[in-house]
């Protein structure tokens, strides 16, 4: 069973820059693709980046492309996602989640294929 606890929310300004960050326990880190999802009040959940086991691939939802990065780093068992440039439009609260053994590179957007997922952490961008 794998645990994930995410850190990093919290309320910035329009133009202002989070990092995020999830941590992993219970389970065999580096071998799990690890996403990132967000769901803001009264809409359906969206896929934000996702990263493969080794980190040498990455994905982006073009709606946080050029703005928002995704990193890991296996010997910490840790997720990261910079988020830069933050709209008002991307307040939601934001999970990552872990699939072991990896995803399959056209699914990675798609929150059923993750087996496990964070509690969330509130990110709140202000005009």
């Amino acid at each position: 069973q794998v645990q994930l606890v995410e850190s990093g929310g919290g309320l910035v300004q329009a133009g202002g820059s989070l990092r995020l960050s999830c941590a992993a326990s219970g389970g065999t880190f580096s071998n799990s693709a690890m996403g990132w999802f967000r769901q803001a009040p009264g809409k359906e959940r969206e896929s934000v980046a996702a990263i493969s086991r080794s980190g040498s691939n990455t994905n982006y939802a073009d709606s946080v492309k050029g703005r928002f990065s995704i990193s890991r780093d296996n010997a910490k068992s840790t997720v990261y996602l910079q988020m830069d440039s933050l709209k008002p439009e991307d307040t939601a609260i934001y999970y990552c989640a872990a699939q072991p053994f990896g995803i399959g590179v056209s699914r990675w957007d798609r929150a059923s294929e993750y087996r496990f997922r964070g509690q969330g952490t509130q990110v709140t961008v202000s005009s």
